[in-house]
């Protein structure tokens, strides 16, 4: 008998999934109110996002676009990001080979630490690695400093402010505009997203108030309407004691007024 090799399977090693790869580096945000600019982002979307069939919004979230990446611990973390065209669930880290694609849009909040740094190498890599459809960046504490990018035949050419000052994202074909006001108690110019009209798309706490308006307005419509049935109820009984005072009988009136036989005699009765 020979003897015979035994066979050695070829292993191949498979790229990893979400699952085991880390999603949180245990790092804050460069401030609050880079945090706050980020839920701004996210939160004003989501209900835009919630009413299609697909889509996904996220932020300060790994993601993973090559295996070198992972070996080196290289990871990217968009303080916003928003990717349409795949299914809607949740996840920890968005996975390039796992999802099929990558972000349509990422948005990165600047600071002094990270400005140089979003400006040159994260866009390079958002242009040349990932192939970002559009990438804006924003300073929360200098609102001049707000520029976006559309991806022209694999480089980033500069997206103009339209005529009401507008960036718009021609990849979910909303705009990003410059908004003064408070939120969670900071007077400041945040960055919101808005409709092709300039209609800002609402805040938690603007969506609560204009609830609560409509509420209001719908109180005060029936207790309007109350008032109105009251009064004309009075009329319709001081209509019957004249008519009944004249002479008419309970029959006539009722059918004059419209009320009821049963409510002429509270009248007649009252009246004794």
């Amino acid at each position: 008998m020979s003897e015979t090799t035994p066979i050695t399977p070829y292993l191949t090693s498979l790229p990893p999934t979400q699952e085991e790869l880390p999603y949180d580096d245990g790092e804050p945000m460069e401030s609050q109110r880079h945090q706050f600019q980020m839920e701004i982002l996210i939160n004003t979307l989501q209900p835009w996002m919630a009413s299609r069939s697909d889509g996904f919004v996220g932020g300060n979230m790994f993601v993973y676009y090559s295996l070198e990446q992972v070996r080196n611990k290289d990871f990217r973390g968009p303080d916003f990001f928003a990717v349409l065209g795949v299914p809607k669930k949740e996840r920890r880290s968005w996975v390039v080979w796992e999802e099929g694609k990558a972000p349509d849009v990422v948005i990165e909040l600047l600071s002094e630490s990270t400005a140089e740094l979003d400006k040159t190498e994260k866009k390079y890599i958002y242009q040349d690695r990932l192939r970002v459809s559009e990438y804006f960046w924003f300073d929360p504490f200098n609102p001049e400093d707000l520029a976006g990018f559309s991806l022209q035949q694999g480089v980033f050419q500069p997206i103009d402010f339209n005529p009401q000052n507008q960036l718009v994202s021609q990849a979910l074909g909303l705009s990003l505009v410059r908004w003064f006001g408070e939120y969670q108690g900071i007077e400041a110019t945040w960055l919101r997203w808005a409709d092709l009209d300039g209609e800002l798309f609402l805040l938690p706490q603007e969506i609560a108030e204009q609830e609560f308006q409509r509420a209001e307005q719908a109180h005060q419509r029936a207790e309007q309407e109350f008032q109105r049935a009251e009064q004309v109820e009075s009329q319709l009984n001081q209509a019957a004691r004249t008519l009944l005072q004249q002479g008419m009988t309970q029959e006539q009136v009722m059918q004059v007024t419209g009320l009821s036989l049963a409510t002429i005699q509270e009248l007649i009765d009252t009246n004794r």
